[in-house]
């Protein structure tokens, strides 16, 4: 009989695509790992799936069958993951303990549910909500934690594709590469637990290799586990730019007019204020014109696309709007123009997709939050990339078109261009309203 160590959590209740940890049914990989110190003989390691059901999946390993030699690390083992729309997430682990020669990762020897003995476990290490963030676009990071207890923390960066050679794939394949400056503290052998780790990812296949740079001075052992085969096959990879970066620290300045109702500009700066796991909190202030504005805005990018969840702003203006609904609202409720913002995330959800690309369409939803909100009924679609100029500079930017009518506002219905310049966000904003008139949004730093 097996001992087992295990931990489990709640697991989230959303779910989103992803190809970067494939499960179907019949999906096998072999591994080869070892640690420069403590398992210095290969282990080669199978990894299957056990099961599936709908975004969740358990995944099983065993070194047995597979030619080591008696000296190798023997083990078997369960994992569970579910996709969602934030990433991929571990929910839950059991199997067999880690070996005697290996560092304890627990404050106490007894019921330690921590170990490093093989390569699902050097996968989720520090960060198994999430895993491997989503989406993964340029610049993401995220902090996680791991562990039996929740005691092992980490911060992850995506650094961006390079071309790996693993055995499985000797002709090299295109990898995304996240880096994890990965703590623990507290555990008898904390600094085994501690380190920086690299996972390359390749897209339809999985984690193709791990190296995992342990804490401990000039002669810290390092874990390295590579695959050697699978039946699962490379693909590539959705386009990683990153259209709107919630950075914390961003900044940027617009100039906005309108033909009718603004003709004096109003200059605002928006600025990142806060940003945990790709939702970001982005505040605006007012630097010159009609509208003294100050406010904040809630964004969330997921799998889904980049939502606006919240806005917030008051404002004393010497320019006057025509009314916007919907009649449903008491006036007091409805939106009103008063920065770039208000005019770029008017009517519907997502601001942009999360992987977005040319010819790409979706709709305002009725019944729903959306509608609620802004009474808004309409379509968008991407256009694809375009150049516009902007004080700020040239931008090769991705234009988005919207068509959005709201019943009776004619200031709140009309076709909406968009502009996104890879890190940059929004560079351009033409608003051609209902009533005739049109707002313009422009960069100037």
């Amino acid at each position: 009989m097996l001992a087992f160590v295990a931990a489990a959590v709640a697991a989230p209740a959303t779910a989103g695509a992803t190809s970067w940890l494939p499960h179907a049914a019949d999906a096998t990989w072999t591994y080869q790992w070892t640690n420069s110190v403590h398992a210095t003989t290969p282990t080669k390691e199978k990894v299957t799936v056990k099961e599936q059901k709908g975004a969740a999946f358990v995944l099983e390993w065993t070194t047995v069958g597979l030619e080591n030699p008696p000296e190798a690390i023997g083990s078997v083992g369960l994992m569970a993951f579910q996709e969602t729309s934030s990433g991929l997430v571990n929910t839950d682990w059991q199997s067999s303990p880690p070996p005697p020669s290996f560092p304890i990762l627990c404050a106490a020897v007894a019921r330690c549910g921590n170990s490093l003995a093989s390569t699902l476990y050097l996968l989720i290490w520090g960060n198994r909500a999430p895993v491997l963030s989503q989406p993964l676009l340029t610049g993401t990071t995220w902090a996680s934690r791991g562990g039996a207890e929740g005691d092992v923390t980490s911060v992850s960066r995506y650094v961006g594709r390079e071309p790996v050679t693993v055995p499985a794939f000797p002709q090299p394949v295109v990898a995304a590469k996240v880096r994890t400056e990965i703590t623990q503290a507290g555990a008898l052998g904390d600094p085994f637990g501690s380190g920086v780790r690299t996972v390359w990812w390749v897209y339809g296949v999985g984690p193709v290799k791990i190296v995992f740079e342990h804490a401990g001075g000039a002669n810290a052992p390092t874990t390295t586990s590579v695959l050697q085969s699978t039946n699962q096959q490379p693909a590539m990879p959705p386009a990683d730019a990153n259209y709107f970066p919630l950075e914390r620290g961003k900044k940027a300045r617009y100039r906005w007019t309108n033909t009718k109702h603004l003709k004096q500009a109003s200059v605002q700066e928006f600025h990142v204020d806060e940003s945990v796991n790709n939702s970001a909190r982005v505040s605006v202030k007012h630097v010159s014109g009609p509208i003294r504005v100050a406010g904040s805005y809630g964004f969330t990018l997921r799998t889904d696309g980049l939502t606006n969840i919240w806005g917030a702003t008051q404002a004393a203006s010497k320019a006057t709007f025509p009314a916007l609904g919907p009649r449903a609202l008491p006036t007091a409720q409805r939106r009103r123009f008063f920065t770039p913002y208000d005019l770029m995330v008017f009517g519907m959800n997502p601001v942009l997709p999360a992987y977005a690309a040319a010819g790409e369409t979706w709709s305002a939803k009725a019944p729903g939050r959306d509608f609620s909100v802004y009474g808004v009924v309409g379509s968008a679609k991407v256009l694809g990339i375009r150049t516009v100029r902007t004080p700020a500079g040239t931008f090769r930017a991705l234009a988005v078109q919207s068509t959005l009518r709201q019943a009776g506002f004619p200031f709140g219905s009309g076709t909406r261009t968009t502009y996104f310049a890879t890190g940059r966000g929004l560079v351009k904003l033409v608003f051609r309203h209902g009533d005739g008139s049109t707002s313009h949004v422009d960069l100037v730093g």
